[in-house]
């Protein structure tokens, strides 16, 4: 066999040519092509998936209660408890159109399964507690809050028993008078 004739390194692969003999081509660094995970683009998609996916929980909570305070306001966008919520879900970056469809859906004749029930009750050491839900199935929902409160030790309390400690805002729900825990 005589000398190499041509020689030309493109990437990983080197290809050599002989004289009387068809080109062959090797693999210089074979791990570079099996390597798993390894891949800037695969850090990004798992970091955009995961943003992506709690700006979404995000966002589907927001249109649920833009759509029952759109409700309650009967689509008036100017109603106090209706903005208030749109400013929220602009500050969110909840985009235009979505917001719209929100306020749509609260005034549409589908919009009579959303509703906002409010649960009380009482936690360690007397504190009282509020539980603000927006859901289409009371049962159910009364049915999961008992369940996530008896998990704690905890239980309902009878309507009026607690609110008597919070003052209704804009925002929800803040408490009267607050102790310092030592």
């Amino acid at each position: 066999m005589h000398k190499y004739v041509d020689n030309a390194v493109s990437g990983n692969c080197i290809k050599i040519s002989f004289l009387h003999f068809p080109p062959i081509t090797y693999n210089l660094f074979p791990t570079t092509y099996f390597m798993a995970g390894h891949n800037k683009w695969a850090q990004i998609k798992r970091q955009k998936g995961a943003a992506d996916a709690a700006k979404s929980r995000l966002w589907g909570k927001l249109g649920k209660r833009i759509a029952v305070e759109s409700k309650k306001a009967r689509g008036d966008i100017n109603a106090a408890s209706l903005r208030s919520v749109v400013e929220q879900a602009k500050k969110a970056n909840m985009p235009k159109d979505t917001i719209d469809r929100a306020v749509a859906k609260g005034i549409s004749t589908e919009a009579s399964a959303l509703e906002s029930i409010l649960y009380e009750a009482y936690g360690p050491g007397g504190a009282a507690i509020l539980i603000q839900t927006v859901t289409d199935s009371r049962n159910r929902t009364a049915q999961e809050i008992k369940h996530l409160l008896d998990k704690n030790g905890l239980a309902l309390a009878a309507q009026g028993s607690a609110l008597w400690a919070f003052v209704k805002t804009t925002d929800g729900y803040e408490p009267k008078t607050t102790v310092e825990l030592s």
